[in-house]
């Protein structure tokens, strides 16, 4: 994704009005499970795409990352959220969520194993067919617990997996904060082993430490740690986007202005408000 797009925020319908009220976007993303192609946009999406602002479908619940093959329905669907809204790309992430026709409910970190490997990859492979052309970027995982007998890093893992595949790379850089914290390890050890040159857009997220480990909510304010990421990244490469994404409890306007704006900020860019 070559245009350079600034700083973003994620559309949700709970924020529709402030996304649209940005004079200043050119770039957001919607959760794909809650966009029916085969229906009417919700408005404000649909006042978006008509606005020119490039809208990115981003799954989180086809399980790339499970030992059975992904659904292809859900995968379709993807397809035809990335045609209604005239995506440039799709996003999901290496994760799975369910096995077994049961449902985690939530992200799960996958063993980080050649194994592995090969079923994530059949499933990228799988996934890329229905989409019939639209790129496919993919996003590594916050996790709080690694699977033990690792037998790559975070990062070989990663880039074997965008190398075998030609995806483009979704980096959460406040997840490379959070999987840093909880390994007791150095967050500019992992940026730095990542493979920045593949990057299609990047999250920045909020989060809260409870017993100990680092949770990426999405529901909290942004702390220091993860705007002083933002900084390194940006001394190491320009993103085509830096998207602030929050999904619950919302703040008041003024509050995300100050998110965007601290983005902005750290990223050495123009404030979108």
């Amino acid at each position: 994704m070559t245009p350079r797009y600034g700083v973003a925020i994620g559309w949700r319908p709970e924020i529709a009005g402030y996304v649209a009220g940005l004079p200043g976007l050119r770039f957001t993303e919607v959760v794909a499970e809650s966009v029916h192609p085969e229906k009417l946009l919700p408005e404000g999406l649909q006042a978006l795409v008509e606005r020119g602002v490039t809208v990115i479908p981003h799954g989180v619940r086809l399980s790339l990352g499970g030992a059975e093959p992904v659904d292809d329905a859900r995968a379709a669907h993807l397809a035809r959220c990335a045609a209604a809204l005239g995506a440039p790309l799709v996003s999901e992430h290496i994760a799975f969520v369910r096995a077994g026709g049961l449902e985690a409910g939530h992200l799960l970190p996958v063993p980080r194993t050649h194994e592995a490997i090969d079923a994530i990859v059949a499933n990228v492979r799988r996934t890329q067919s229905a989409l019939g052309g639209v790129p496919l970027a993919l996003e590594p995982i916050a996790a709080l617990f690694d699977w033990p007998d690792a037998e790559l890093t975070e990062a070989e893992f990663l880039t074997e997996i965008l190398d075998r595949t030609g995806c483009g790379l979704l980096l959460d850089i406040a997840n490379v904060y959070a999987n840093a914290r909880n390994r007791h390890e150095d967050p500019l050890v992992l940026l730095d082993a990542l493979p920045l040159e593949r990057i299609a857009y990047v999250h920045v997220a909020g989060g809260v430490e409870h017993d100990g480990y680092y949770h990426d909510t999405h529901t909290d304010a942004l702390p220091e740690p993860v705007l002083d990421l933002v900084k390194e990244l940006c001394a190491r490469t320009t993103p085509p986007a830096l998207m602030l994404e929050r999904d619950g409890d919302y703040p008041p306007a003024a509050d995300l202005t100050r998110e965007l704006d601290a983005i902005a900020a750290a990223a050495g860019w123009p404030a979108i408000t």
